[in-house]
């Protein structure tokens, strides 16, 4: 059977033209702000559509599954990894993405790159490196340095400016942070992922302390449990559908459209006892773990590391070094890049001992 040019199937355009069924106030592929570096388009997808692809396939996005999410290299199969909460913020996000009439595609695109830069050992790891950095850390830049300049050979990704805006704009600080002016050009559905990403890792480390035997359901704060639910399955129905109607303006689907464009938000409520939940975890859960013998033998790990490689820069691959490049900003680039277990063994090949076992489920060999 003789076939013309895919070209001529005319795909796209078909994806771009149900984008105009979206909200007024969603961001169309059509319309991105685009690319540093002008590309042909897609004969098969919209430009979010291939962000997404792109993110999916770097080593970045795979290294995710042995990086610690709350509790370091965890030896229990059912713990919470960096990966497993990467598909949870994009199926959060897509969920209320596609409720509120939004762009699912942009969404899932940079949930899915939101944490490429997040470093072994969580957070620990990341306030480590920015002691020992003289320009200090990010996970959240990081990210964006990854999808900029790192993957690819070098070459980076050449993301649209929605995807990388949304990757960029997701950290959140302690507190209220609903309760903040947002920049007047963050996208609806960059707004989506920072809530989808409070929502995602509130509840799954929940359940992970649980498992843990950190804490009971019972422990936790009553007004929490009274309005969110008592289960993981409630409290994340109940976020999700606050979210919801509370940001229904956003679907251009209410009566009237709104001369401001809408925010996306949640019902007072629902977030005060997110919010509560919030802070309980902070006291209860992410500082004491920040406290343990593992944690500080973690950040042993990262410092030595990073050390390391800055007065033997000469060892770090490319792209993250090459000649006349910033030693320092290697091995920051290297180390935050590496998993929990890469990290664990290439420490101790350099300093025999220096774990002192207390990350018994990993191996010491490649």
């Amino acid at each position: 059977m003789n076939r013309g040019p895919v070209e001529d199937l005319q795909v796209r355009q078909r994806l771009e033209a149900l984008e105009e069924n979206l909200s007024p106030y969603a961001s169309r592929s059509s319309r991105s702000l685009g690319r540093e570096r002008a590309e042909t388009p897609s004969p098969l997808r919209t430009e979010y559509q291939r962000d997404r692809d792109r993110i999916i396939h770097t080593n970045a996005f795979r290294r995710l599954k042995h990086k610690t999410q709350v509790f370091l290299a965890p030896s229990g199969d059912h713990f919470v990894t960096r990966l497993t909460h990467t598909l949870e913020v994009a199926q959060v996000g897509r969920t209320i993405a596609r409720a509120l009439n939004l762009n699912e595609d942009l969404v899932e695109a940079m949930s899915y790159g939101h944490d490429l830069g997040h470093t072994p050992f969580g957070h620990l790891g990341e306030e480590t490196l920015d002691s020992v950095f003289a320009e200090g850390f990010a996970h959240s830049a990081q990210s964006l340095r990854i999808v900029e300049r790192l993957s690819h050979d070098g070459e980076g990704l050449n993301l649209t400016w929605e995807v990388r805006q949304g990757i960029i704009s997701h950290s959140k600080p302690q507190g209220d942070f609903l309760d903040i002016e947002l920049d007047a050009s963050l996208t609806l559905e960059a707004q989506i992922l920072r809530l989808a990403d409070s929502v995602a890792y509130l509840n799954h480390d929940i359940a992970d302390a649980i498992r843990a035997g950190m804490l009971k359901v019972d422990n936790l704060p009553e007004q929490a449990n009274r309005v969110l639910g008592r289960t993981h399955s409630q409290r994340l129905d109940s976020l999700v559908t606050s979210i919801v109607q509370e940001s229904w303006p956003s679907s251009g689907l209410a009566d009237g459209v709104a001369e401001e464009k809408p925010e996306i938000g949640m019902d007072r409520e629902a977030r005060e006892a997110m919010m509560e939940l919030r802070n309980y975890m902070f006291q209860n859960v992410y500082l004491p773990l920040g406290n343990t013998r593992q944690s500080e033998v973690g950040r042993d790990v990262v410092k030595l590391l990073y050390r390391y490689f800055v007065e033997n820069a000469e060892e770090i691959p490319p792209p993250y070094f090459s000649p006349g490049a910033d030693p320092d900003r290697a091995s920051v680039d290297y180390v935050s890049g590496m998993t929990d277990h890469y990290a664990i063994r290439q420490a101790e090949k350099l300093q025999p001992g220096v774990t002192q076992g207390v990350f018994q489920n990993v191996p010491l060999r490649d």
